[in-house]
């Protein structure tokens, strides 16, 4: 059985290289309001998106991911735009309920004829001084955490096949 939904959700793949064509508003706002409708827990809504397309604050993003990886290549490959997700660090399912917000942000690009990718380390960018300052302008709250970079542009080529589905991922109980 196979829907439109499930094809998108079926075909996403992560994308490592990004033409430098700008993320339209119009887009960007529609897969920023699909975040906004994640799955989270008890219906708290305890996270928040800052949303970045402006190039020197996501070069000056990059270099501080890249930073904590002890690297100084570009670890968002080029994208010109990143969703930043935050959670709630006082709720016990903060990263649980941000990765969902991380889900439904990929998928919307995807399904939107945009790449993205997951890019880890936002808790360690956000709690440096530095990137707690960075935050704190944004208008994020001094107890959220960072959960995620969702990176976004058009793909520089085609999209990576899908690996093999491994042996023993489904189990069923009747």
């Amino acid at each position: 059985m196979t829907n439109e939904t499930i094809q998108t959700l079926l075909t996403r793949r992560s994308v490592r290289s990004f033409r430098k064509d700008p993320v339209p508003g119009p887009v960007l706002d529609a897969i920023l309001e699909v975040g906004t409708y994640a799955p989270c827990s008890m219906g708290a809504q305890a996270t928040c998106l800052v949303a970045v397309t402006h190039g020197e604050t996501l070069q000056k993003l990059s270099k501080m991911n890249a930073r904590v990886l002890g690297k100084d290549d570009d670890p968002f490959y080029g994208a010109p735009a990143a969703i930043i997700v935050f959670s709630d660090r006082d709720r016990a399912p903060c990263r649980e309920d941000g990765a969902l917000v991380m889900g439904n942000l990929m998928n919307a690009a995807h399904a939107l004829g945009l790449a993205s990718c997951w890019i880890h380390r936002a808790r360690e960018v956000f709690d440096s001084p530095e990137g707690r300052a960075m935050a704190k302008d944004w208008g994020v709250p001094d107890n959220y955490v960072g959960v995620g970079h969702c990176i976004l542009g058009y793909a520089q080529g085609e999209y990576p096949n899908p690996k093999p589905r491994k042996d023993g991922f489904i189990f069923s109980v009747k």
